[in-house]
């Protein structure tokens, strides 16, 4: 029987693209839902993201019981959850973007601005760049993948940092821990990486 994967929908706007991109990575059961009472009972919980970390967790924070639900599927039961662009930027502590919010704070640090020293780089940092993992993280292999952001994480824990990359400095690229997995790129316009990626998070047994 076909694992039940719940792409949560609270309006982000990358979520037919993930959702294509899974199925493609090879998952079966895919399901995209608002329900907090789906996502508790899910196998894997894939949290997509596209605009500014205020809105997406005002927006997350109003679907009913959603938040408790994927916090106790993601945290007591330990099932897989991957975070995407902002979805792994709310699994932080507290984000700036909008003015100051609380994140689900599974991970500690701020997501701020990206203020490079350099000011001919443009932000938001956007295209195609480097994946560099730190050591050996599980789901992350070094290769190319799109980022699209203007906010990254900063302060954060090094032991949940899993890679960087580089736009006027380093810039976290993915962070996790235990079950848990966030990426700052987006997997779905990463073509070959990308699905490779997915394809590793669907037969992950952490």
């Amino acid at each position: 029987m076909p694992e039940f994967i719940a792409l949560i929908d609270y309006g982000a706007g990358n979520l037919r693209s993930v959702h294509n991109a899974l199925l493609a990575a090879g998952a079966e059961g895919v399901s995209i839902t608002d329900d907090a009472e789906a996502v508790r009972g899910a196998d894997r919980i894939v949290l997509p993201g596209v605009g500014a970390f205020g809105a997406c967790m005002a927006a997350l924070s109003a679907l009913p019981g959603m938040v408790e639900a994927i916090e106790e599927a993601a945290l007591p039961r330990a099932r897989p959850f991957l975070g995407i662009c902002v979805g792994m930027q709310l699994m932080a502590t507290r984000g700036e973007e909008q003015g100051g919010h609380d994140g689900l704070g599974w991970v500690l640090g701020t997501v701020r601005v990206i203020a490079p020293a350099d000011r001919a780089l443009k932000v938001p940092h956007m295209g195609w760049n480097d994946v560099i993992p730190r050591g050996a993280p599980p789901l992350l292999e070094p290769g190319e993948a799109y980022f699209l952001h203007g906010f990254a994480l900063e302060n954060a824990d090094p032991e949940t940092i899993y890679a960087h990359t580089d736009h006027g400095g380093p810039r976290v690229a993915a962070i996790g821990r235990g079950n848990l997995i966030g990426v700052q790129f987006h997997p779905e316009k990463s073509q070959r990486y990308g699905l490779a990626f997915l394809a590793r998070f669907l037969a992950w047994k952490p």
